[in-house]
């Protein structure tokens, strides 16, 4: 994959060519390659390089069910299913690799696409007749343990030699996480094979790779013993003693990216403020700098906003349509009939305690009776990871208040990509109430933000940067955060931010809704007006050649 030299008008004449290794990518509704933010990030930079003409390729895999369609059943209990999805666009280019598993080889094939936007995505796939193990790319995110070091290999070290199969040859190799760092070994491995010593080509790996991080919680990160890794295979010959040099014991892969790449970044300033506390005992690294995620308008974003934001009226009257389009939607999905004339919050996250989703219920009385009487109405959607019951439980909490409150509070199942556009497009205020520093990025924000829909908003992931409070939209509290991750600490930071929650909703949002609408309009227009030009996908792959890409 180097750059076409004779093409002296492309970018690519002057700019390193990038494989872009992550487990998911977000590239359209129906294709359920995804998960949540880590996956419509990597879709969202893909169609950011095909606008932009980067030599940039995405490597992932072709999950055969996808991730999990969760429901609530008639009790109120979450469901998950996992179905075979088709893969429209995709062509099988007829090569295959193999991989080492368990002392199996495991055939992997190779299918592409440059449809839906994008640059171009490569995938891999086990699902072969000559394979035992044809399950290993069936479910994302689905098992632990053997079968996710099985997926990692697919993706690390068969993504290396699928791209040398189709005569690709990247100039940096980027981990989006540390789920791809096999793929770092799998150089190492062909280094040596050519005689180098393990420390020089361990540093001339090094110097081809890159690594962004999103996790902000250490236990996020995958850890994997030793012993797994090598009755798996993962650890390509490479003994106990040296994989612990380059991942610790357990084998972090996070660690290991980070000491395999020659930079690295978090996805948004603050996160990498987090990050670098977080690592801080990993020496042989490189700084963790902060390049703010940004989205793909084109994706997310009306095409008629930027036409009519200069106009109030125009501005107002389009959003009207978007939030009766929502309302339709909402309708068609539940049979809820939701009011046009009455302020309309959204809210959707992946159902992780951290995110809070419920805080909004605890925020006191006067709250609940807004959202009893349709003052505040709230539609949520958010899915937990299949494995997750204290996520589950969140879902189901805010299922049974959507029944107890069923005029006024909504919960959309199976969250998607369809769910956040419509939500993101179509709410008055965009609610937001991580426990601070624990979001990492939160691009949803982004989203409403450039269709004018306010945020209102926790000052975490990237909306300290953004944040004109009463301007372009509202934080919710100040910058305190627990002390630690004492259980008392974390409750009393979860009853201050429900206060703060309940302040700026009865205080300043609400009584700016109903009773000046001449400067929730100029508000709006801040937040397109500030927020379009910074959190574009455009400016992200700017910052990630400048600063991460260029050696």
């Amino acid at each position: 994959m180097k750059p076409k030299r004779h093409s002296a008008s492309s970018k690519s004449t002057s700019m390193p060519s990038v494989a872009y290794l992550c487990m998911e990518f977000a590239i359209d509704s129906k294709i359920k390659t995804y998960a949540g933010g880590l996956g419509i990030l990597a879709g969202d930079y893909l169609k950011g390089a095909k606008e932009g003409k980067y030599p940039i390729i995405g490597i992932g895999l072709k999950w055969k069910q996808g991730y999990t369609s969760q429901t609530v059943d008639g009790s109120g209990k979450v469901v998950d299913s996992f179905k075979n999805h088709p893969y429209d666009k995709f062509e099988d280019t007829g090569k295959t690799v193999t991989v080492t598993i368990r002392q199996r080889e495991v055939v992997c094939r190779i299918w592409h696409s440059k449809a839906f936007g994008m640059s171009e995505l490569i995938l891999l796939d086990t699902d072969h007749p000559d394979n035992p193990d044809s399950l290993i790319t069936g479910q994302l995110y689905g098992w632990f343990g053997e079968e996710r070091v099985a997926q990692e290999i697919v993706l690390g070290i068969g993504g290396v030699r699928a791209l040398q199969k189709l005569g690709k040859e990247p100039d940096v190799y980027h981990f989006n996480e540390g789920h791809a760092v096999l793929a770092a070994l799998e150089l190492i491995r062909q280094k040596r094979e050519k005689g180098m010593s393990l420390s020089k080509a361990r540093e001339a790996t090094r110097k081809q790779c890159v690594v962004t991080t999103h996790t902000p919680i250490k236990e996020g990160n995958e850890s994997h013993p030793h012993e797994l890794l090598q009755y798996m295979g993962a650890n390509l010959g490479l003994s106990v003693e040296e994989m612990h040099e380059i991942g610790g014991t357990p084998f972090n892969m996070t660690v290991a990216a980070l000491q395999l790449s020659r930079a690295t970044n978090a996805v948004a300033q603050l996160h990498a403020e987090t990050a670098e506390k977080m690592w801080e005992e990993v020496k042989d690294r490189q700084p963790i700098i902060g390049i703010t995620n940004g989205i793909h308008r084109g994706t997310w974003v009306d095409p008629r906003i930027q036409k009519v934001k200069g106009n109030p009226d125009k501005l107002w009257k389009l959003h009207s349509e978007l939030k009766s389009d929502l309302i339709e939607f909402v309708r068609a999905r539940t049979g809820v009939s939701l009011d046009q004339d009455k302020l309309l919050v959204g809210f959707a996250r992946r159902a992780a305690p951290y995110k809070r989703s419920n805080l909004i219920f605890s925020a006191g009385k006067k709250v609940r009776d807004a959202l009893s009487s349709g003052k505040i109405q709230i539609v949520f959607s958010g899915k937990a990871h299949p494995n997750d019951d204290n996520g589950k439980r969140i879902v189901e909490e805010i299922y049974g208040y959507s029944q107890t409150m069923k005029d006024s509070v909504v919960f959309l199942q199976d969250y998607d990509m369809e769910i956040g556009a419509m939500l993101t497009r179509g709410c008055d205020i965009w609610l937001n109430n991580p426990r601070r520093p624990l979001e990492a990025c939160g691009t949803s924000g982004m989203k409403a933000a450039m269709n004018g829909v306010l945020n209102v908003s926790i000052l975490d992931g990237w909306w300290p940067e953004a944040c004109e409070h009463g301007l372009n939209g509202w934080a919710i509290g100040d910058e305190q955060v627990a002390a630690t991750a004492d259980k008392k600490a974390v409750e009393k930071q979860d009853k201050r931010d429900a206060k703060f929650l309940a302040d700026i909703l009865l205080n300043e949002v609400v009584p700016t809704y109903y009773h000046d609408m001449d400067r929730w309009i100029t508000m709006m227009q801040q937040s397109i007006k500030t927020v379009t030009p910074q959190f574009g996908v455009e400016a992200m792959l700017k910052n990630y050649y400048k600063k991460l890409y260029k050696a």
